[in-house]
């Protein structure tokens, strides 16, 4: 990616195709696939690439067994058939997970259950996967190295506990096994952003959209602010897409029928993280029950297990929403109950709470969660606005938006992201790491960078001091840190550890205050330019961060 300074050069004064505006997964995508068919493309995001949303999902690529229940069959199969391709564009960022849904003791394996996933089956199924099953019950080879989901099936108590130790003790007699995937959201939504810059995008964060550009009633462009000038800059452009989620009703033009914008409804989802010596989720997820017929999940994720989530109407802070006390208790509760455990706040590894863009249908009658299906707006001024949706579905999203851009100017440029690989996949041992670089943190960094990882490598390699970990026991090293400064436009040390990283979520704890995160501040200055002021203070800035975002609940007086 262009460091900041360039983007910066590339954007001011001129004129381009697309401006989309907002950095989170939809915005991502929608600049890949309008640089993918030719469209000059300038990105801008008010903060950080995918500081909203988008690093707060429950890190599934998934259909939405759940969604089965309201009989929203079309977006399940939509979400199961993207579920597939991503595993084949992004193998080293979406991976197979076994899911299981466990019955303990004397209890009796629910058969609503079971008929909910042969549905989920019959919808994963293309054709692709119907050709590699025939072709295997035949013996035939096949080309096509797609990943296809096996059938559910039942499995006894004995395999149930080899997946999910955690359960050892409550002797489960059996459990229903499927499939879904898991990825790292930011590190996906960064992919999206390099593949789209490499088809010729520019990207920029730090740059608050604060109006759009109006000639004779159309959306010629829009005027934003740089975040460390505090310049107003103008940048001209045929199409404007507003693709900011949860703020997608707030970029409007000055003239605008109510029904051709969104009217968005909150819905705050909250997830907590577990060291996996407190409870051993390690080879596969779990659906757990939490009262009223209601369930969470507690699932694997970067060596501790991740639980949510809640699903609530939210009207707080959309841009800091914290987890609150509340939801934290409701999650430890259902898995206490379920596991035989004594969790508390004080045993958390982190939190953090989301946003969901849930648009209501004006209609108090009307349940305000319509779904998690997309919809797209068109103003009279041309603007272009897309939104709900969930993680799993971005690139439908993006090739909505962008075949109405292509329809109304009769360009011929049909959609190519099917077949666009995602990032490049490395294995662990294609990897050559310096000394005192770990092989946790190789096969880490292979899932989290791909053949990309080899930047980092290079910069730990040239710099030994940077082979060392940002927080010791974890693999994360201090050379991501340098590079998320050199090539992804990290401004902060929030930006690394929220987001470039996952420490603040994964490892709070070992965060609290300035001293443990003065390392990051000081490559991020060496990087970036700043006096030893700047990196005094942009430490110190952690703490206020931290607390912004809630995320270290173990702060809290265990109950």
């Amino acid at each position: 990616m262009l460091s900041r300074a360039a983007a910066i050069e590339a954007i001011a004064g001129e004129r381009f195709e697309v401006v989309v505006i907002g950095g989170g997964i939809t915005g991502a995508g929608v600049a890949l696939d309008a640089a993918s068919r030719g469209y000059s493309v300038a990105l801008l995001e008010r903060d950080d690439f995918a500081a909203g949303t988008s690093s707060r999902s429950s890190k599934m690529v998934h259909g939405g067994l759940r969604y089965l229940q309201n009989f929203d069959l079309g977006l399940v199969r939509e979400a199961l058939l993207e579920r597939q391709l991503m595993v084949r564009l992004a193998p080293h960022l979406v991976y197979p997970t076994p899911f299981l849904v466990p019955t303990l003791g004397e209890e009796r394996r629910d058969r609503r259950i079971g008929i909910g996933l042969n549905m989920y089956d019959v919808m994963a199924t293309s054709r692709v996967g119907r050709r590699r099953r025939e072709a295997r019950a035949s013996m035939v080879e096949v080309e096509d190295s797609s990943w296809s989901p096996d059938r559910h099936r039942t499995i006894p108590g004995e395999e149930v506990v080899e997946l999910v130790p955690a359960l050892a003790d409550r002797e489960p007699n059996g459990a229903y096994l499927f499939y879904d995937c898991q990825t790292d959201d930011v590190r996906l939504t960064l992919t999206v952003l390099g593949e789209a810059e490499r088809f010729g995008a520019v990207m920029l964060n730090g740059a608050e959209v604060t109006g759009l550009v109006e000639r004779s009633g159309r959306a010629g462009g829009v005027a934003f602010t740089e975040a460390e000038s505090g310049e107003r800059i103008e940048v001209e452009a045929d199409n404007v897409v507003n693709a900011t989620g949860v703020w997608a009703d707030r970029i409007r033009p000055e003239v605008v029928e109510e029904e051709d914008v969104p009217r968005i409804a909150p819905s705050r989802g909250t997830h907590v993280l577990v060291p996996q010596e407190l409870l051993p989720v390690t080879h596969a997820a779990c659906v757990v029950p939490a009262g009223e017929g209601r369930t969470i999940f507690a699932l694997p994720w970067y060596g501790r297990t991740l639980i949510g989530t809640t699903d609530n109407d939210y009207s707080g802070d959309i841009a800091h929403p914290r987890p609150p006390s509340d939801d934290i208790e409701y999650l430890l509760d259902a898995t206490n109950s379920f596991y035989g455990t004594e969790l508390g706040p004080g045993d958390l590894s982190g939190a953090y709470a989301g946003v969901r863009p849930l648009i209501s249908t004006g209609d108090p009658k009307k349940s305000v969660d319509i779904s998690r299906r997309a919809e797209l707006y068109e103003t009279s001024s041309g603007m272009l606005t897309i939104t709900g949706g969930k993680l799993t579905t971005w690139r439908r999203m993006a090739k909505q938006t962008v075949d109405r851009l292509v329809e109304r100017e009769g360009r011929d440029a049909p959609c190519a992201t099917a077949e666009i690989p995602l990032g490049r996949e490395a294995s662990p041992e294609e990897l050559e790491a310096p000394d005192g670089v770990s092989e946790e943190a190789v096969r880490q960094l292979a899932f989290r960078y791909g053949y990309a990882a080899r930047n980092v490598l290079a910069v730990a390699a040239e710099r030994p001091e940077l082979a060392k970990p940002i927080v010791p026991g974890r693999p994360d090293l201090l050379a991501e840190v340098a590079v998320a400064a050199r090539l992804e436009q990290a401004r902060s040390v929030a930006d690394v550890l929220l987001r470039r990283t996952r420490l603040g979520i994964l490892a709070a704890s070992n965060l609290r205050g300035a001293e443990p995160v003065a390392p990051v501040a000081a490559v991020l200055g060496e990087e970036l330019g700043w006096g030893e002021d700047r990196v005094r203070a942009e430490a110190g800035r952690w703490s206020e961060d931290a607390a912004a975002e809630g995320v270290d609940p173990s702060n809290l007086p265990t109950r």
